[in-house]
């Protein structure tokens, strides 16, 4: 990540809510924090700190840990620990549907390294080097960001990609409607109830509510308006011209 990237992951989730009701789907399970694929699994971030962070707060201090301790043994004790989530959580899965956790000799080979040089790692709390890193995240299908990321980072991580995935289903919705119109299903695109004010809507997916907002209400109002005038131009057409006696 840049230097510049300030990873904000409550800020994040305030751009996703909007998507997300556009497109129908609970907040409650898009952005679920527990459980297998939610945003805990996902970055490798415990629970608690992730509700900490979803809250807007700071990453807690783990248990116990000194405010002082070097800086650099904590990042290997995140790398160490994040290996064995990923132990953890990413199962091997067997043909009767049964799922264990991979032994270490398993990994290892997967790593390109031992399995006594794993359980050293594990019990020193001494992150690997780079490419073992690396051997290690591939191994479970992930990359070393998921090891080496800080918790807000690696959260941050995962909303982004929610919201990216939101917003291309949200294009593709609209290029289907855009589509349908251009080839003269005129049907289809009335029983969408998209609209002008709809298109409106996806087109300002990605823009603070409190602008798009404004934009929207001023064009869903001048749609009415015109939506009244071609009223009264066909009422005044099928009465016909005034006869006078």
């Amino acid at each position: 990540m840049s230097a510049r990237y300030a990873p904000d992951p409550s800020t994040t989730v305030e751009r996703i809510v909007p998507l997300l009701e556009r497109a129908g789907l609970a907040r409650e399970e898009v952005l679920r924090v527990g459980g297998e694929g939610g945003l805990s699994f996902r970055s490798g971030v415990p629970e608690d700190i992730v509700e900490a962070l979803l809250e807007g707060g700071h990453a807690p201090s783990a248990p116990g840990a000194d405010a002082a301790a070097d800086p650099m043994e904590a990042r290997h004790r995140q790398v160490v620990d994040r290996i064995l989530f990923l132990r953890a959580t990413r199962l091997r899965a067997f043909a009767d549907g049964g799922r264990r956790a991979y032994s270490l000799a398993e990994i290892a080979t997967g790593a390109g390294t031992s399995a006594q040089w794993l359980d050293k790692m594990i019990k020193t709390g001494k992150a690997p080097n780079l490419d073992h890193a690396a051997g290690i995240a591939g191994f479970f299908g992930e990359n070393i960001e998921f090891l080496v990321a800080p918790p807000a980072e690696a959260l941050d991580r995962v909303l982004q990609q929610i919201h990216k995935d939101l917003l291309e289903k949200t294009v593709e919705r609209q290029d289907e409607y855009l589509q349908r119109l251009r080839q003269g299903d005129t049907a289809s695109y009335l029983s969408s109830e998209l609209g002008v004010a709809g298109y409106a809507a996806r087109a300002l997916a990605d823009v603070p509510e409190d602008t798009a907002q404004p934009i929207i209400a001023l064009i869903e109002s001048v749609a009415r308006r015109s939506r009244e005038e071609r009223a009264r131009e066909a009422k005044a057409d099928s009465d016909g011209p005034t006869r006078t006696v």
